[in-house]
């Protein structure tokens, strides 16, 4: 089962990745419930092999294609950020470490697997997966813009990707007139 995990994983990250065009040194943020993805409800059952397995295959994408990956904890840690720290010079580093159930599995695995964790209270990530529904949206810069991956599950868990554009600003000048008052 974990193996399967991990596979499903790393191709849902690989193809977040190459549809998104991500290129070296940026940041892809993950949020993930282990509940969810063995088909528990969402911040009742975490399991941190599961989370463990997900992680692997998501670190490997995010490795292959020099990427930073930066893990959301659950609301309990009121949705930090673990990174490592070379992905986040001079960043307000926060003080917490996530656990299983404070925090949750995902970035209880992201933690203890990264070289030099830090603790952010949040990120503007280049673009990010959402494994179990855990709204990770709230760590992609603007412009957010879906992305539809070929399988929309990890385990039994919904994934939803996402990535970054450039705003658009300029062009039309606006007219006004004492109607739009």
């Amino acid at each position: 089962m974990f193996e399967q995990l991990t596979e499903q994983a790393y191709a849902a990250a690989s193809e977040l990745i190459e549809k998104a065009k991500m290129s070296r040194g940026q940041i892809l943020a993950v949020g993930c419930s282990s509940s969810e993805v063995c088909g528990g409800s969402i911040g009742h059952d975490s399991n941190l092999e599961a989370a463990e397995a997900v992680f692997a295959g998501i670190s490997k994408a995010a490795r292959e294609h020099g990427l930073y990956l930066a893990a959301q904890c659950c609301e309990h840690l009121n949705r930090a950020i673990i990174v490592e720290r070379e992905a986040v010079p001079g960043a307000y580093i926060v003080n917490v470490v996530p656990q299983p159930k404070a925090g949750g599995a995902f970035a209880t695995a992201a933690y203890r697997a990264f070289a030099d964790p830090v603790a952010l209270e949040g990120i503007a990530a280049d673009a990010a997966l959402d494994i179990g529904d855990v709204l990770i949206g709230m760590q992609v810069r603007p412009v957010a813009v879906p992305v539809r991956l070929s399988n929309n599950t990890i385990g039994n868990a919904r994934v939803v990707a996402a990535r970054s554009r450039a705003r658009f600003i300029g062009g039309v000048r606006a007219v006004y007139d004492e109607t739009m008052l």
